[in-house]
């Protein structure tokens, strides 16, 4: 079997537009909400949400170009854009063994939403001609392969808000098991829509608070549901001896990858958390090692009663005692809930903590709950002696997966 090492990073997010500001702001404990500008919000009851911030396309496409393609996608071809450059890996591989896992949750929400009202408004024959590239699932995927000549696997990964994370592990196993080289994975999303809104809130989802400062409060008992966030989070996962032979940047090792499914319910997480303790089982067993004190664990921490109690509950079954000996800790406190682009930041953020030995905190912290009860890195960031680093995503329908990073030893 081969190894597998992370050699490139790329962020589009809610605090930031680059790996550099997006792990400063949530190392500092800046959260990205605010008040909807995308369109009028005044008759809904939700209000504030995670927008990304002065993102130009024009840094990433071109020009002509940035009107036929959804938002979701390009947040997708920014972020892989930069991951490849970081990589340095352009020219140095096969193309044939070159791929893309990039998926969304969603897809090209803001294109279907705005497209809808021009059938309504003058009549299907008057729908853009680009109406189905820009709104598929699987487009940024396709673009990412284009732009950067991955003519190898392909394969875009939909599983709501576990999207990313199930990108990274299948990437994963397809370079371990040799059938490429490298491969651009992780996912993109931007679902900040009246639809999509509208949708998560009437679903009693959605937080309706109107103050930025207490909306997305992980594992404290105030918490009253998640906050939409949106961008792109892309990682370049290279077989080892290719990165060595070349000289590239090694981040860190990924070492097992776990994926299950409650079985249970569209939306809720199983009361008994039985999917996420065996996601979380499997990712230890491939990686032949323990869930021990070294561990930090990024959590799905979605800021909804249900979530948070059954990851806690999940987490202590795994670790056992060591459970309340090590860090936990949801950057959804403060870049909000991504969706199928989550697991992609969210990565990067276990990354850098592998490589910094800084954990980032669950910010807005403030009341704990009973069935809560672990260290949850509360609103500060803070210094840890780690060498593993266990990311966590659960979406609808039940999909939970996982992936455990590891300082390289080489």
């Amino acid at each position: 079997m081969k190894r597998v090492v992370i050699t490139g990073l790329g962020a589009i997010t809610p605090v930031g537009n680059d790996v550099d500001s997006f792990w400063n702001g949530i190392t500092s404990g800046k959260h990205g909400f605010g008040s909807i500008t995308r369109f009028d919000a005044s008759d809904m009851k939700a209000k504030v949400v995670a927008e990304v911030k002065d993102f130009k396309a024009a840094d990433y496409i071109e020009k002509s170009e940035v009107k036929r393609t959804d938002l979701y996608a390009q947040y997708g071809l920014a972020a892989a854009a930069q991951a490849v450059e970081s990589s340095g890996i352009e020219g140095k591989i096969d193309p044939e063994r070159l791929g893309v896992y990039v998926g969304s949750g969603i897809g090209g929400l803001s294109t279907m939403v705005n497209q809808v009202g021009v059938m309504m408004a003058k009549g299907a024959d008057r729908v853009s001609p680009f109406v189905v590239p820009m709104m598929i699932a699987n487009i940024s995927a396709g673009l990412i392969a284009i732009k950067h000549n991955a003519r190898g696997v392909n394969l875009p990964i939909i599983s709501a808000c576990a999207t990313a994370t199930h990108s990274i592990g299948e990437a994963f196993r397809v370079i371990k098991h040799g059938y490429a080289d490298a491969i651009i994975t992780g996912g993109c999303e931007a679902s900040i829509t009246n639809l999509g809104l509208g949708g998560f809130t009437t679903a009693l989802a959605h937080s309706t608070s109107d103050d930025p400062d207490n909306a997305s409060m992980p594992f404290d008992l105030r918490r009253n549901g998640f906050i939409m966030g949106e961008g792109a989070g892309v990682i370049i996962l290279e077989e080892y001896e290719h990165a060595k032979n070349r000289d590239a940047r090694i981040y860190c090792e990924i070492i097992g990858y776990g994926n299950t499914c409650d079985a249970h319910h569209i939306t809720a997480p199983h009361p008994d958390a039985v999917g996420t303790i065996k996601m979380m089982e499997l990712a230890f067993k491939e990686a032949n090692t323990l869930p021990d004190q070294k561990t930090y664990v990024n959590a799905h921490g979605t800021s909804t009663p249900l979530n948070d109690k059954a990851e806690t509950y999940a987490i202590k079954q795994v670790f056992g005692d060591n459970a309340y000996k090590i860090p936990v800790s949801s950057i959804k406190s403060m870049v909000g809930h991504m969706l199928g682009a989550a697991g992609g930041a969210e990565a990067i953020a276990a990354i850098k903590a592998i490589e910094t030995g800084i954990i980032p905190p669950t910010a807005g912290y403030k009341e704990p709950d009973p069935d809560c009860d672990l260290d949850y890195v509360p609103n500060i960031a803070r210094k840890c002696d780690i060498d593993k680093a266990l990311s966590i995503s659960l979406g609808f329908g039940g999909h939970n997966a996982g992936i455990l990073f590891k300082k390289l030893e080489v």
